[in-house]
């Protein structure tokens, strides 16, 4: 007898078309014409493709990187590797790739160092999208409407920030 639980029916898997039609696709893991239960028009994406190629890549250059930079000379002889860089190479270009990255943090620091105005500028406080507050006032003394946005006066801030009245 079977589980209550038990289902008979394979998988099915809803998925629309560009026509908005709604197709219903059963997955058969025995189904050998479609390979690994997929349609035939599915696969793989080409940047999982790409990712997959680009990860095996990264480890095997890693590992070929490791061997040639502390491997002894003997022993690479010894498996029939009689040409390759000089070790020289195995300390140096990490050691430039390094210092290019500091250099260039360094000068993307500075650049924004040189383009940023100084604080006695008066760039800082008004630009081409300051707005002054408007003078609006309404003639109902009960109803005060909502002031229109616009950028609180450095005057003002400094009264607020820098005079103990409250």
């Amino acid at each position: 007898m079977e589980s209550p639980h038990s289902v008979n029916s394979p998988r099915r898997t809803l998925s629309l078309s560009k026509q908005r039609r709604a197709t219903v696709s059963s997955f058969d893991p025995d189904d050998k014409t479609s390979g690994f239960g997929l349609s035939g028009d599915h696969g793989p994406k080409p940047s999982e493709v790409y990712g997959f190629v680009g990860s095996i890549t990264t480890v095997v250059a890693t590992v070929i990187f490791f061997i040639w930079a502390y491997v002894p000379e003997s022993w690479l002889q010894s498996a029939g590797i009689s040409y390759y860089p000089s070790r020289y190479w195995a300390l140096a270009v990490p050691t430039y790739v390094m210092v290019t990255i500091v250099l260039m943090l360094g000068f993307y620091i500075g650049l924004n160092f040189i383009s940023t105005p100084s604080p006695s500028s008066l760039n800082t406080v008004f630009d081409e999208f300051s707005r002054d507050p408007s003078s609006n006032e309404c003639s109902l003394e009960d109803e005060k409407p909502i002031d229109p946005i616009s950028d609180i006066g450095l005057d003002r801030i400094n009264d607020i920030m820098f005079n103990n009245a409250t």
